[in-house]
């Protein structure tokens, strides 16, 4: 069985590669722009996520190196999102402007835990955000200049109100790393994980170990709290890395929630939700069916499907997959035309 697989060589050519029978031809095509998408110029070559029983073409056998939480979380939510961004390395869809103000708060914390006063780090996140071009901000019904930059204020008010609720009492911690990225490899798991951890600190209640904290700016608090399957999944994933990274025990993961709008009867502002990983043994064993289940799932023969609901790559994936640009099954007239 033939099959073929695309990989960006430049912005102006795709290459295409096809393998049967054990050999492997090459051969270039032109793309087009058709609805803002790279589209190749024959229409009989469309993308194939794995060529028969033969793996993969290259030199692994998977078509990513790693997992991360959000890797993970894009997989469950939208195949056909996750391959296009993960796989093929095509990052088009815009931000949402919550997700940049998030953002702008976490580069403003990530400078104030590093040593740098509160004003030049409140400077700083809004620096951040005025750099974010028009096209990288998904702004809505907002269409014309007058519009967006009016949004833009908005946002700029919504960071500058969160990022003083959160540092008007900023929590304390004795720091160890800020941003701190790491790759591990894990014992009964195919792939290893990645994670960035916001803060590693000192453990208040183990001197030997080390303390993950993680921010987080939200419209409003969340309901089930440390029970939150999303919070006890990331917090697994930065167990790991930040435990080979630092080679000590990690004993806590530690959510500070910020809620960016101004609580209605003058309530703090701040939330904390901590994970224990003493008391996390069944989520341990669920997490390593997860990581292995969705390896396997990615491993096979397979077809990468959309998902219309999806609120942030609902319409992108389903509009990639009506024009047959990514997992499509090749006819065999086609690949051996």
């Amino acid at each position: 069985m033939a099959g073929f697989i695309f990989a960006p060589d430049n912005e102006s050519d795709v290459y295409g590669y096809r393998k049967q029978a054990g050999q492997v031809q090459e051969w270039m095509v032109k793309p087009v722009l058709h609805c803002g998408l790279l589209l190749p110029t024959l229409p009989a070559l469309y993308t194939r996520v794995r060529v028969g029983h033969t793996g993969w073409v290259g030199t692994t056998n998977l078509p990513i190196k790693h997992w991360s939480h959000s890797s993970l979380m894009a997989f469950l939510r939208n195949p056909l999102a996750w391959y296009k961004r993960y796989v093929e390395l095509v990052y088009d869809i815009p931000s949402s402007p919550s997700s940049i103000v998030g953002r702008a708060g976490h580069v403003a914390l990530q400078h104030y835990y590093s040593g740098i006063k509160k004003e030049d780090t409140i400077a700083l996140g809004l620096e951040y955000m005025r750099g974010v071009p028009d096209f990288e901000i998904n702004f809505g019904v907002a269409k014309t200049r007058a519009a967006k930059r009016k949004k833009r204020e908005q946002m700029e008010r919504e960071y500058i109100q969160a990022i003083n609720f959160y540092l008007e009492r900023p929590p304390r911690y004795n720091v160890l790393g800020v941003e701190v990225k790491a790759l591990a490899e894990v014992a009964g798991l195919p792939l290893p994980l990645k994670a960035v951890s916001d803060l590693v600190v000192r453990s208040r209640v183990d001197k030997r170990a080390v303390d993950i904290v993680d921010h987080k700016f939200v419209d409003h608090f969340s309901g089930r709290g440390v029970a939150k399957s999303l919070f006890v999944i990331q917090a697994i994933f930065n167990y790991y890395t930040v435990r080979e990274f630092f080679k000590k025990p990690v004993r806590r993961f530690i959510v500070q929630e910020c809620k960016k709008s101004r609580n209605k009867y003058g309530g703090r502002q701040l939330r904390r939700y901590i994970i224990d990983f003493r008391d996390c043994k069944d989520e341990f064993a669920l997490f390593h069916r997860l990581i292995k289940d969705a390896t396997q799932e990615i491993g096979r023969e397979r077809l990468y499907l959309p998902n219309p609901s999806d609120m942030f790559e609902g319409e992108n994936s389903f509009d990639i997959y009506r024009l047959g640009l990514v997992g499509q099954k090749i006819e065999e007239d086609l690949v051996d035309s």
